[in-house]
């Protein structure tokens, strides 16, 4: 099974893509850490993408190309995954038909996790993570049960990335809005899109997800 996962950051992209991996043993594919990896082991896209990188231009819609099929080969055919982060154009989104053709597989889904733009503004700056393990927390929902002492380690120390401030959210959502719009037409003509309210709890999204794969057994 092939899927395609879309929703702005904050969505809850990550987490459904680590629960789909944990229950059915999808692979998730996400370009900006197979970029990431493929300059680190030194592969000839890698390479590719380093001396681009290097002279400070965006990496080609080729060479990302290049990595999903260099990594599908990798996985073998039996191996199910998740597109996370591309296809965001419909140059893409063809680019990505042919890379599956070659390699006798097909999609099978695009799920879009739907959000509320106010309310993942109201998510995403509220919250922070201890600075010693990384459990994260909320100002709203998820506040130490001891009041500046992390729950699992006990450390003090607290940590909120910078970027999370109403502005940044604001313009990633304009962003993604505008970068999943020319591709959606696409796979909706094809009837394999299905919308998941992102917002509700992580083990209803799940259930939700699940439900879309049940018909196709």
């Amino acid at each position: 099974m092939n899927i395609i996962l879309l929703g702005p950051p904050g969505a809850g992209k990550g987490t459904q893509a680590s629960r789909l991996e944990d229950e059915h043993g999808m692979v998730q594919l996400s370009t900006g850490d197979m970029l990431r990896a493929a300059v680190k082991a030194g592969t000839p896209i890698g390479m590719q993408a380093k001396a681009v990188m290097d002279a400070g231009e965006l990496v080609s819609d080729e060479i990302v190309s290049g990595l999903i099929g260099e990594r599908l080969d990798e996985l073998g055919g039996e191996t199910s995954v998740i597109f996370d982060g591309y296809p965001r154009t419909a140059a893409q989104a063809e680019a990505l038909d042919a890379i599956l053709a070659e390699r006798g597989r097909k999609l099978d889904h695009v799920i879009e996790l739907l959000v509320d733009e106010d309310a993942l503004v109201d998510r995403i700056t509220g919250r922070f993570s201890c600075a010693n393990c990384g459990e994260g927390y909320h100002d709203r929902y998820k506040l130490p049960k001891v009041a500046g002492t992390c729950d699992v380690c006990g450390n003090q120390e607290f940590k909120r990335r910078p970027d999370d401030n109403e502005e940044t959210v604001r313009t990633r959502m304009a962003e993604y809005r505008a970068k999943t719009a020319p591709i959606l037409p696409i796979y909706e003509a094809r009837g394999i899109v299905a919308r998941v309210d992102g917002m509700a709890a992580i083990a209803s999204v799940n259930d939700a997800i699940e439900a879309i794969f049940a018909p196709a057994g």
